[in-house]
Formats: C-alpha cells, sequence, structure tokens
C-alpha cells in the first residue's frame, strides 16, 4: 500500500516539473511589468539613490527586507541554542 501511495505521488510530483519546465519563458528573455518601469523612472526621484536595487530593496521594500533579516536572526539564534553544547 506504502509503495502504490509512493509511486502515485512521485508521478503527480514529475508531472508537475514536466509541465511547469514546459511552461517556463525562455532564459534571458524577462517579462517586463509596468511595475518595472515604475521603479526605473522614478527610483532616484522618489527615494534620492542613485542605484535601483538598492532603492527597492531598502525603501520601497524596506519592511520586507527587515522581515527577512529578522527570520534569518531567528534562525541562526535557533541554532546556535540547539548546538551551544557542542560549540563549547
Amino acid at each position: 500500500m506504502k509503495k502504490t501511495l509512493f509511486g502515485i505521488a512521485l508521478l503527480f510530483f514529475l508531472a508537475f516539473m514536466i509541465f511547469t519546465a514546459i511552461g517556463m519563458r525562455d532564459f534571458g528573455i524577462p517579462e517586463l511589468t509596468e511595475v518595472d518601469d515604475y521603479y526605473i523612472k522614478n527610483a532616484q526621484r522618489e527615494t534620492g539613490a542613485n542605484n535601483v536595487v538598492t532603492s527597492i530593496v531598502f525603501d520601497y521594500r524596506g519592511f520586507d527586507t527587515l522581515g527577512e533579516a529578522t527570520v534569518l536572526f531567528t534562525a541562526v539564534v535557533g541554532v546556535t541554542a540547539l548546538l551551544r553544547e557542542v560549540i563549547k
């Protein structure tokens, strides 16, 4: 029974991977959106940063970046707490 369920799950996973690969865009041909144009045209004026990537990371998506830093810090603290006896 377990082998049958494993086989079915594997078939669904492989089908998902194949359909995902077929649906991907060609490499090196990005799909531009209105948001891309907005960032490129307004980033320096609105944020004062000369680098568009920096302005997106720290100004437009600042709370997202703060959340990612919090998750990373929490992961480091968790691993350190788990391994504190090994580290000594």
